[in-house]
């Protein structure tokens, strides 16, 4: 039996509304869950928004509120932008919610336990936007108009902190980034392994000038680093400290998927922290890159952030999903816009798989007055048919080779080819001129296809679910979506005894409406 497979993004930082960078990772997350779930795996998947700190503390402040009233507000634009974006989550964890408070103060135990924690002066250079710390080395500009390496202010900071001894770590930590699968992809793996590499100092761990945080335990006037805090939120949705059946199952993290500018936190401090509280690390930390507003970062100041909602709204769910996951080659920046959506939407969704299950289905509604035409079994089949499938399983294999290695784009690069295999069938084989010449081959002809577009269409499920189960209800597909294919499988044995069932319930194809419409793009946005 596959192992559990527990996935998490990194919690949203909500002192602004949701962008698409937070969609694309949502996305991304939810077609990786859905996916594992239908390789017969049990998830857990995880996510949420991390309100602490100080940056939500002069946020809170600016707008003359309190901070919990500004988390409360702001945590729940990213959970409409999870429900509008159909994003399956188990957990939606929450950093002001007791049970984290519990499980960060025991984390901060476990490692004073182990001698690892110690009451020093802090004197740097902080980011506030960053909530991270910097040395002089990493720093851009002079004098107070110092930026840090993603190009934000810095702050000379002084206050009494507790430290964590970091440089301890500093041989475990080359040694996990140098195995293999824990950073990936490769690029952002080279990137920590130099910066390990070039010597750890130990890691200022608390603040005390100001209280917007999980309080340091035994140290009044104490509020712990976010990051301490916002990592240990894995933990949390698990039941740490506790012994759960949840903890059992699910820890370590199979898969930790977090934005490019964070990957430093996720791959040096984080594991120091479980080491030192004699925990095991994730196996697996995953950088993706950003979602550029036509190759430009999206900014309030340069004014092109986009609500990924509307984007939603505008093109639909699915088509959102499916343009981000296969135009972005995943692990790289990637740019976005209406023309580009429009365009990929069209040419791969509306023009060739919506196309497909429009012409099939419509022509059997019309012709066989819906009926379901049985699928042969392989010896009767001619050999032009079995060719055809065993394209189509070739594609879809190769399909599940790339989504398991989270090579997502290409992936979805081969269900297309599926795609294009199967109008090159229905075209070659022209069932419209068969039904006046051999009607038979027609009705053969007709069931080949139904039993690859229902393979096509539940392949594609992870990424657009809500379109893929209309296509598989419109063929008559009621099973649920317990994803009980594995890749071992061929796949048209399984339309084989769908199909079958359908046939014997006495299913019948309606007239279908189009499962991909056209977008059309405004006058106003054309290139």
């Amino acid at each position: 039996m596959a192992d559990p497979f527990y996935l998490t993004t990194a919690i949203n930082y909500p002192n602004g509304r949701p962008h698409i960078g937070h969609a694309y990772e949502a996305i991304a997350a939810d077609v990786i869950a859905r996916f594992q779930r239908w390789m017969g795996r049990e998830v857990r998947f995880q996510t949420g928004t991390d309100e602490h700190g100080l940056k939500m503390a002069r946020k809170a402040a600016e707008q003359g509120v309190a901070p919990r009233a500004l988390a409360d507000e702001m945590s729940g634009y990213f959970r409409a932008m999870d429900d509008a974006l159909n994003i399956g989550f188990d957990r939606f964890i929450r950093t002001v919610e007791p049970e984290h408070h519990r499980a960060s103060q025991a984390l901060w135990e476990a490692m004073a336990a182990a001698g690892d924690l110690y009451l020093d002066r802090y004197e740097g250079w902080y980011s506030v936007r960053d909530e991270a710390y910097y040395d002089e080395t990493e720093l851009s500009g002079e004098g107070e108009a110092r930026l840090s390496p993603q190009g934000t202010p810095v702050e000379w900071t002084v206050e009494e902190s507790w430290f964590f001894r970091l440089s301890k770590y500093q041989g475990r930590l080359l040694e996990l980034l140098r195995s293999p699968g824990f950073c990936e992809p490769e690029s952002r793996r080279n990137e920590m392994i130099a910066f390990v590499s070039g010597g750890l100092k130990d890691l200022s761990v608390s603040r005390t000038s100001f209280d917007w945080g999980v309080k340091v335990p035994g140290a009044e006037g104490h509020v712990m680093y976010v990051w301490v805090d916002a990592l240990t939120n894995y933990l949390t949705g698990l039941g740490y400290p506790d012994d759960t059946p949840e903890w059992r199952k699910f820890w370590p993290a199979s898969l930790h998927l977090v934005g490019k500018d964070i990957v430093r936190f996720h791959t040096v401090y984080w594991p120091a922290f479980l080491m030192s509280a004699g925990l095991p690390v994730p196996k697996q930390v995953f950088g993706h890159g950003f979602i550029l507003n036509r190759g430009r970062k999206e900014s309030k100041t340069e004014g092109n952030v986009t609500d990924p909602m509307e984007l939603a709204e505008r093109f639909g769910v699915d088509n959102l999903r499916y343009f981000l996951m296969r135009e972005v080659a995943f692990g790289q920046d990637g740019s976005y816009s209406a023309e580009a959506i429009v365009n990929r939407c069209n040419a791969e969704l509306a023009n060739s798989f919506g196309n497909l299950v429009q012409r099939v289905a419509g022509f059997i509604a019309k012709n066989l007055d819906g009926e379901l035409p049985l699928v042969s079994s392989d010896a009767e089949m001619p050999k032009v048919d079995r060719e055809f499938l065993g394209a189509v399983e070739m594609h879809l294999g190769q399909y599940l080779i790339e989504m398991d290695l989270l090579n997502l784009d290409r992936g979805l690069q081969e269900w297309m080819r599926g795609v294009f295999a199967a109008n090159a069938y229905v075209d070659a084989q022209a069932p419209w001129t068969l039904r006046k010449t051999n009607p038979d081959r027609m009705r053969e002809v007709l069931s080949v296809l139904c039993g690859a577009i229902h393979d096509l269409a539940l392949a594609i499920y992870p990424v657009t679910p809500g379109s893929s189960e209309r296509v598989l209800n419109l063929f008559g597909d009621r099973e649920e979506r317990s994803f009980r294919l594995n890749s071992n499988r061929l796949w048209h044995i399984w339309s084989l005894r769908w199909l079958a069932d359908a046939h014997a319930r006495g299913h019948r194809i309606e007239p279908p409406t189009p499962v991909f419409p056209r977008l059309e793009l405004p006058e106003t946005e054309e290139a």
